[in-house]
């Protein structure tokens, strides 16, 4: 029974991570992080038909070896009668040469992410998104890791886009659990902190070991940056490097399917 147990764990660790492996192979397009796509995917509405406030959060699969176990995430906002976005991302290496760790406007709202194409995470438009803005740029001032960059198990980019969202909770945003980093807490409450989309708590020992119990999130718990989790409003199953099987947000993708099939007014 034992000897059972431990091929299943090791399964439940292993075989996602092949998953995941497969999942950045080709990524790039074989010419390397320099000339991978960075371009627009085409998501984002297009802000000179489109005059309400936006707020949209991205991920995409990180370059290289990271990609197998996560994603990179960031946010864009556009405010009403605005000509353009502004894009809040973390970044490595900036913070690692003594710059700031937070990037604005590095490229497109929507932008390729080294040749991997961004999935819209959660989206806010008019009124919802005009609240959220002024709090989405207090909690980028508020953060106390810009000058502090660490790949595991953070703080990183989804560490900053956890912060933010724990800071908005209009947009009940619910990370994937491939977005290694979101379990370290920065409000400075030690090990309790909320949940990233604000509908429930964490405990987090600097996101090594964290559980997560919320109405969007369900139950979470990590073990070394590794998620597991199950949703049990949407029914689905939350593995490390895979992300979410299972029910999709339908309410969100018929939400965004209906805004994109009319102009801003």
């Amino acid at each position: 029974m034992v000897k059972r147990m431990l091929w299943i764990v090791l399964g439940a660790i292993v075989l996602p991570l092949l998953a995941g492996a497969c999942a950045v192979v080709g990524q790039g397009g074989g010419g390397g992080w320099s000339r991978a796509r960075w371009d627009s995917a085409g998501i984002a509405p297009d802000p000179a038909d489109t005059k309400e406030s936006v707020v949209q959060v991205y991920a995409a699969r990180t370059y290289g070896w990271r990609g197998i176990f996560g994603v990179h995430t960031w946010i864009a906002i556009k405010p009403e009668d605005a000509t353009s976005y502004t894009r809040y991302d973390v970044v490595g290496w900036s913070a690692r040469r003594g710059g700031q760790a937070i990037s604005v406007n590095r490229g497109a709202p929507d932008g390729y992410w080294a040749g991997a194409e961004p999935k819209l995470l959660r989206e806010l438009r008019g009124a919802e998104a005009a609240a959220a803005i002024p709090k989405i740029e207090a909690a980028v001032k508020s953060y106390p890791y810009n000058h502090t960059y660490t790949v595991w198990p953070g703080p990183n980019s989804n560490t900053f886009t956890a912060h933010i969202a724990r800071q908005t909770p209009e947009l009940r945003l619910e990370l994937p659990s491939t977005a290694v980093g979101k379990d370290f807490l920065t409000e400075g409450r030690g090990l309790v902190g909320a949940a990233p989309s604000g509908t429930g708590f964490q405990l987090s020992l600097f996101g090594l070991l964290a559980l997560t119990v919320a109405a969007e999130e369900g139950i979470e718990l990590n073990l070394l940056g590794l998620t597991f989790g199950i949703d049990v409003l949407q029914p689905a199953l939350k593995l490390p490097s895979i992300g979410r099987i299972g029910v999709p947000d339908r309410a969100f993708e018929a939400q965004v399917a209906k805004r994109n099939g009319t102009n801003g007014s």
